[in-house]
């Protein structure tokens, strides 16, 4: 680790120009992103329970694995703006997920900014995207990429390349062989290995515990496997190549876990995602760091790795540099989802988890298609509180309306479960994280919800549907759950039936 600061501090001294880069590292390096969609620290190297990850481990024990590590926000298309930028969806408007809609409209990016491809390409690298997803909130004049492959690069030119493992994004496939997915080679037929034993997953309190619950869970840990073999062939192909020694490769996952709770909202499972970075002889193995670190701290490493100056100060910092290890706090943001509109704002150090909920007035689990049409817990939750079978920590998600201001002592409630806005044991802590959460709005120009945004998107009238419909979608998935892995036909079809009361419109 020590060895790695000095030769990045040394780096930033500087210009950036290839021969002093040359002179520092011998060449520069290739630079691998692989990312995981919509996964947490569900991995065996995290310490998750019942699976088995071992080319992901393999990454974490010949480099540097962060325990800390958070993305800007809960779901794809933001998040992954903030990625290729280094900076804050919000602050370049990018912060809408998918559709139009009040507040959103997909523009170029602002201030001078340029997505890191270009910033590479303009500096010699040759681009490319091993799969076809970008998923950016923003236009370019030119395509994000040069190319398909690095196999097409010139010899002795450096290649940037990023790739995205799609099958850990619902709906998960348990099918035996499934064809390539984004046009990726490395999707290509897969097979169904190692299945989880269902009394090998750790369920937490906000879900019932049950059969149903824990193979939908296990369901996604046999995704997982399936994606680390997908690398293992990846990492295979740089050792076959003689690439590994000079390429220095990042892990990370594009938003939290596709769970109710995780993806799409601000607690831990929605912003924890893995990010594992490998360097051989400038990154020391085995290495665990317990900093506070973001997403788009990626980006500023990136850059400093390769030696390029954009002209500007990102919001990212060099994940090994002075300013990460200071860090205290780190900070997320939500807003429209598809359809479903709401805002939500969240601080978080190491011990504390303050949310800001703009739109209080909304439920957590007012109608999104996506969510309905594709999560099996999120429709036994709805049909258990119906039917008042939920303990108090599970039935808090399903509630009419959100406090304002949720507040979390991470250290001895991990599940934030216990809101602890209204303590005054707690007050000087909630003043400071609140203040603290005001400064960094002002500083990205957050918008705050305008009363065309909180009036728009689908109805949030809760609940979305009567408990017949929910019992019925229930016993549909729980069909298809323990159902022959091989079995498509067992899928239930949500997507034509997603519609509450078949009345669901845009306001």
């Amino acid at each position: 680790m020590k060895k790695l600061v000095i030769l990045i501090l040394a780096l930033l001294n500087f210009t950036g120009c290839k021969a002093q880069v040359k002179k520092m590292f011998g060449e520069r390096p290739n630079i691998l992103w692989i990312m995981i969609e919509d996964w947490g620290y569900e991995l065996s190297c995290y310490g998750a329970k019942g699976v088995h990850t071992p080319n992901i481990d393999r990454l974490a024990s010949e480099g540097i694995r962060f325990t800390h590590s958070m993305c800007t926000s809960p779901v794809s298309s933001p998040s992954r703006s903030a990625m290729m930028t280094g900076f804050q969806q919000i602050y370049i408007g990018a912060g809408q997920h998918r559709t139009d809609g009040p507040g959103f409209v997909k523009k170029e990016l602002p201030y001078g900014i340029k997505p890191i491809p270009h910033l590479l390409e303009e500096a010699g690298y040759y681009t490319c995207i091993l799969d076809n997803k970008t998923d950016c909130n923003f236009t370019t004049e030119k395509p994000l990429f040069i190319g398909k492959d690095w196999s097409r690069r010139k010899e002795g030119q450096p290649f940037y390349a990023q790739v995205s493992f799609n099958g850990t994004h619902r709906t998960f496939e348990r099918v035996a062989k499934v064809k390539p997915s984004f046009g990726s080679p490395y999707m290509a037929g897969r097979d169904t290995i190692n299945p989880v034993d269902i009394k090998a997953v750790d369920v937490p309190p906000y879900y019932p515990d049950l059969p149903f619950t824990r193979r939908d869970i296990a369901l996604g840990m046999e995704a997982v496997q399936n994606v680390d073999r997908e690398i293992g062939k990846l990492l295979k192909r740089l050792d076959d190549e003689g690439l590994t020694k000079n390429t220095l490769v990042f892990f990370i996952g594009d938003n939290g876990y596709c769970m109710p709770r995780g993806k799409q909202f601000l607690y831990d499972e929605g912003m924890e995602v893995p990010i594992i970075a490998r360097w051989p002889g400038y990154i020391t193995p085995n290495q665990v760091s317990d900093n506070m670190v973001m997403a788009i701290d990626i980006c500023a490493t990136i850059l400093d790795a390769a030696g390029i100056n954009p002209g500007y100060e990102l919001h990212g910092k060099n994940l090994f540099g002075s300013e990460v290890e200071k860090r205290k706090y780190v900070f997320a943001s939500r807003d429209k989802m598809d359809l479903t509109f709401d805002a939500m704002r969240a601080i978080r150090s190491k011990e504390f988890k303050l949310i800001q909920n703009l739109m209080p007035e909304r439920p957590y689990c007012q109608y999104n298609q996506y969510k309905e049409a594709s999560y099996p817990i999120l429709a036994l939750l709805n049909m258990m509180n119906l039917k008042g079978e939920l303990t108090p920590a599970q039935a808090k998600f399903m509630a009419k309306s959100k406090p304002e201001i949720e507040l979390y002592d991470l250290l001895r409630d991990p599940f934030e479960l216990k809101n602890l806005a209204d303590n005054p044991a707690y007050s000087s802590i909630k003043k400071e994280l609140l203040s603290k959460l005001m400064e960094w709005r002002k500083s990205v120009n957050d918008p705050g919800v305008s009363e065309e945004f909180r009036k728009g998107g689908w109805p949030s009238t809760y609940p979305t549907r009567s408990l017949e419909e929910w019992t019925e979608i229930v016993g549909k998935w729980e069909k298809w759950l323990f159902s022959n892995p091989e079995d498509k036909a067992a899928y239930p079809d949500f997507w034509k039936l997603s519609i509450p009361f078949g009345q669901v419109k845009k306001l």
